[in-house]
């Protein structure tokens, strides 16, 4: 079941802080962004923050599955909702990411592709380096996707 939550987003800050380490950045988009849930057997399972950044394009700002439920298709199954969700609204719907492999991958097996970057964004923009796989982030690579074929 995925349910659209109105009231209270900072109450799935822990899960939030999963898809973005830094509660300072979260606190950028998430009161303008509208935030999804999905759970299983009412079990909360990922958590995703959409924006409007204005000419017909969306952002997915943050999106987080509990490590206990990674790899089980959940992320997945709610990125395909909000192509659907957002679809008759929205030409095309963004995610920018670290440049981790195993994260690339996941969104370009969720039909992303490769759009731009934004250079040092995550050395300019937290106030620690962010290490994830084992990498340094630097750069945000932005992916797109179309949203209304």
């Amino acid at each position: 079941m995925i349910k659209k939550i109105e009231n209270n987003k900072k109450l799935y800050l822990d899960l939030l802080l999963l898809g973005d380490e830094q509660e300072s950045m979260i606190d950028r988009y998430l009161s303008r962004g509208e935030m999804f849930a999905l759970f299983d057997n009412d079990i909360l399972k990922t958590i995703c923050v959409v924006t409007d950044e204005g000419n017909g394009i969306c952002e997915l700002k943050n999106i987080a599955t509990y490590s206990q439920f990674q790899g089980q298709g959940y992320a997945k199954k709610l990125i395909k909702f909000i192509f659907e969700y957002y679809k008759n609204n929205y030409n095309t719907i963004l995610v920018g990411t670290g440049e981790t492999p195993s994260t690339i991958n996941f969104y370009k097996n969720c039909g992303f592709t490769e759009s731009h970057r934004i250079k040092n964004f995550f050395t300019d923009n937290y106030d620690h380096l962010i290490f994830e796989d084992g990498k340094q982030l630097i750069d945000m690579i932005y992916f797109s996707k179309k949203l209304n074929k």
